[in-house]
């Protein structure tokens, strides 16, 4: 977290020597997500849910796809809220680890449970590249703005910026729509509770999202809001249900 932190209070411009804070910080969060959900060292065998650790394993996926495209993309402005958001996960974990699972459902539980965070994280990274484009139109929209610097202040055009948008929320229902399947699948009694309900309206609002763009040519805001709709409603199918059972229910988990 203080890596986190001395990249989040570290003005882009004229912090170039604490670059490597945030790669650091990355680096120990990593390791800090293997000790923990992996369950090493542990005297329980199993792995370690909760919804703070999936909102932790979240921060993380979607800070490295950031360090990955930062490489070969101007992304101004991005790297201090990530770093913020990933350093209040890790407190966030820290403070509500979870409870042990020593037994799986099935052996094609784990992969289940990979996949449902990775499409936490393929839409995490979708959400923050929506929010860019809404703020790369704002400018546009703004003559005073667009005046002075264009749509220069985020970095990158709009089209790539929507493009990458739909790219990361393609992957995101591919994977989603795995994980779902496999749940299905492996689970002898498919029960339609809240998790279930939440997670799969999610995949019909964020399939909704690709069909409207593919046949109606949906964008903006419009696209913008269904997307933004589609991720809270996957982000309350777990961690807001787990939050509920763990924090105000203080009820032990049930899958």
């Amino acid at each position: 977290m203080l890596a986190y932190a001395l990249s989040a209070w570290t003005d882009e411009a004229s912090g170039r020597r604490l670059r490597w804070a945030l790669p650091l910080g990355w680096a120990a969060h990593a390791l800090a997500l293997l000790l923990d959900i992996a369950g090493l060292g542990s005297p329980l065998a199993g792995a370690r849910f909760g919804f703070a650790p999936a909102l932790s394993m979240t921060c993380w996926l979607v800070l490295s796809v950031y360090l990955v495209e930062s490489r070969f993309l101007p992304l101004p402005g991005v790297r201090r809220v990530l770093a913020v958001l990933a350093a209040l996960a890790c407190a966030l974990a820290w403070g509500f680890p979870g409870e042990s699972r020593p037994l799986a459902a099935s052996p094609w539980a784990p992969l289940h449970w990979v996949l449902g965070l990775a499409s936490y994280g393929l839409f995490g990274v979708a959400v923050l590249h929506a929010a860019m484009w809404n703020r790369a139109e704002r400018q546009l929209r703004d003559k005073k703005v667009a005046a002075v610097s264009g749509a220069a202040t985020t970095g990158m055009p709009l089209l790539r910026l929507e493009r990458l948008t739909f790219q990361f929320v393609a992957a995101g229902v591919t994977v989603l729509s795995l994980a779902i399947l496999l749940g299905w699948w492996f689970t002898p009694h498919w029960r339609w509770d809240h998790k279930t309900l939440l997670s799969v309206l999610g995949w019909l609002v964020l399939t909704g999202l690709l069909t409207g763009r593919q046949v109606l040519g949906w964008r903006g805001r419009r696209a913008t809001r269904w997307l933004y709709f589609g991720a809270a409603l996957l982000l309350l199918a777990y961690a807001g249900s787990r939050f509920v059972l763990e924090v105000l229910l203080q009820r032990p988990l049930a899958g």
